[in-house]
């Protein structure tokens, strides 16, 4: 395959996988029970997602807060993400997303429930295969109920 991935914006990608993984994670679900089964999924998401923050990463030349902050851009692609900025510097990245198309998507295929698995629970481990010195805190998300998401990204010292 000579296209490259990284070409197609990060909603539609997400919401191809959503379409394939939703069908069998529902499935193992049943047959393993919902918590084992999403534990198991949450390692392969969490290892994938540690992978691409690497390539990420490799890809921009270093790994540094402000080539993280640029990284981020393609969560918005496509309108993806409405977010508030409310501080950028060497060693921190802090935001509010006041939309989250990713979680519409995931409402509508009717996998809200997976859509903290499959998307949100990649954040923090994307920012560690960015950089392992990246620490994220969040209390609160959209796809969870959250009127916002509160993300907050900081390189520890």
């Amino acid at each position: 395959m000579t296209e490259d991935i990284n070409q197609v914006n990060m909603l539609v990608r997400r919401e191809i996988e959503a379409r394939m993984a939703g069908p069998l994670i529902e499935q193992f679900c049943e047959a393993l029970g919902t918590e084992r089964a999403l534990a198991e999924v949450d390692k392969v998401v969490q290892r994938l997602a540690r992978e691409a923050g690497a390539q990420a990463a490799q890809a921009m030349g270093g790994n540094s807060m402000e080539l993280f902050h640029k990284a981020t851009e393609m969560w918005k692609k496509g309108g993806a993400l409405e977010i508030e900025l409310e501080e950028s510097d060497s060693s921190k990245l802090v935001f509010k997303v006041t939309r989250c198309r990713y979680a519409e998507m995931y409402r509508e295929l009717g996998y809200e429930e997976l859509g903290q698995v499959l998307s949100c629970g990649r954040d923090a481990a994307f920012a560690q295969g960015f950089n392992p010195g990246i620490r994220m805190s969040r209390t609160q998300t959209i796809m969870s109920g959250g009127p916002f998401c509160d993300f907050k990204f900081e390189l520890g010292r």
